[in-house]
């Protein structure tokens, strides 16, 4: 639920009427901007009380339009017979995966199995040997305006405030005026649940605080693919669990692809459409999981169904299986496991 405050009145037309005509007008297509963005909506209009002549739906039109973000949607990206070592050691072999738009692919594997070398290598921080790397058809590039990076710090400018922070890639872009930038910044930290914030050095906000400024300023730039890694790792358990309900949220709001690096296997379960287990190097994915749990997920409902305990327990047994494997083995398998299937049905195993 979403509290906010607002003025009685507004010339000769009340807050409660305003409400009630935004919902008779047109259907709310994006509740959640429309609820975090009304109270600064209606507090800008309080300075216009002397315009008594405004109707109730020109208020309630005005105030849904600048609330309203639009959805970005994701973009297909694709992993083709990508190799890549570092000097003589080689990480991938042959490593290939298709993202559908918009689908939310979370990377799991023990440490040392290439997991953020495989979100740099699809940033294009890191060049692959051979193969290809392409998103909405196109190699990508690290200057790629179609996709956002958030890190496993949130890597924020300590001297610039909360919106200047999330201000800082538009600037770079270069296509928006002043006043546009620090409008759209100020809409995205509301979106992330931070206003009231927006003057705050990064010194006085919270781990959690931090994290959503950083999320707010790769989300302001509208990538069409969201590369994450590990972004909430840092965070105690309570805090973890909100960022993932708000990441969720977002995402059902937004719609891009995201592609998610966590150690975490609840995180995995709760966030996913797709896990991706990888192997060690360079052997690539060991098995791909298409999670069937319903969405939209919840808390403790999803978190406690027996489908949920059945994924972890597969997981915990394949991220075992990988860290204690022999070099010569190698297991790449899809699967879809029901609460009635056993490890030996799901798991097949091919030694080299």
């Amino acid at each position: 639920m979403f509290a906010f405050s607002c003025p009685q009145s507004i010339g000769n037309v009340s807050c409660q009427q305003a409400q009630a005509a935004l919902k008779q007008e047109r259907p709310l297509l994006n509740p959640v901007g429309y609820l975090l963005k009304q109270e600064r909506c209606l507090r800008q209009h309080s300075l216009l009380q002397l315009f008594s002549a405004i109707t109730i739906n020109e208020l309630a039109k005005e105030c849904y339009s600048v609330s309203t973000i639009e959805h970005v949607g994701g973009d297909k990206l694709l992993i083709d017979n990508v190799n890549f070592g570092y000097d003589v050691t080689p990480i991938f072999e042959n490593f290939s995966i298709d993202v559908p738009p918009g689908e939310f692919l979370s990377i799991i594997g023990p440490s040392g199995c290439g997991k953020t070398t495989l979100l740099n290598l699809l940033s294009g921080f890191l060049a692959p040997d051979s193969g290809t790397i392409k998103l909405r058809g196109q190699p990508i590039e690290p200057e790629d305006p179609h996709f956002g990076y958030v890190f496993q710090s949130a890597t924020l400018f300590p001297w610039l405030s909360t919106v200047e922070n999330v201000e800082f890639g538009l600037k770079m872009q270069g296509t928006l005026s002043a006043a546009q930038m620090r409008d759209k910044a100020l809409t995205y930290l509301e979106l992330v649940g931070l206003s009231g914030f927006e003057h705050y050095l990064p010194r006085k906000l919270s781990g959690g605080m931090q994290q959503r400024v950083s999320l707010a300023r790769a989300l302001v730039m509208e990538p069409r693919l969201l590369l994450m890694d590990e972004p909430f790792g840092a965070l105690d358990a309570i805090t973890r669990e909100t960022m993932n309900d708000e990441l969720l949220r977002l995402w059902d709001e937004l719609g891009q692809t995201v592609v998610f690096i966590t150690h975490d296997i609840d995180e995995a379960i709760y966030l996913s459409d797709r896990i991706l287990v990888l192997n060690r190097p360079p052997n690539g994915i060991f098995r791909v999981l298409n999670n069937q749990l319903t969405r939209p997920r919840s808390g403790p409902a999803t978190r406690t169904s027996e489908l949920f305990w059945q994924y972890k327990k597969q997981l915990i047994a394949d991220i075992s299986d990988v860290a204690y494997a022999k070099p010569n083995t190698e297991t790449v398998v899809e699967t879809s496991p029901t609460p009635s299937s056993t490890k030996q049905e799901i798991q097949k195993e091919a030694v080299l």
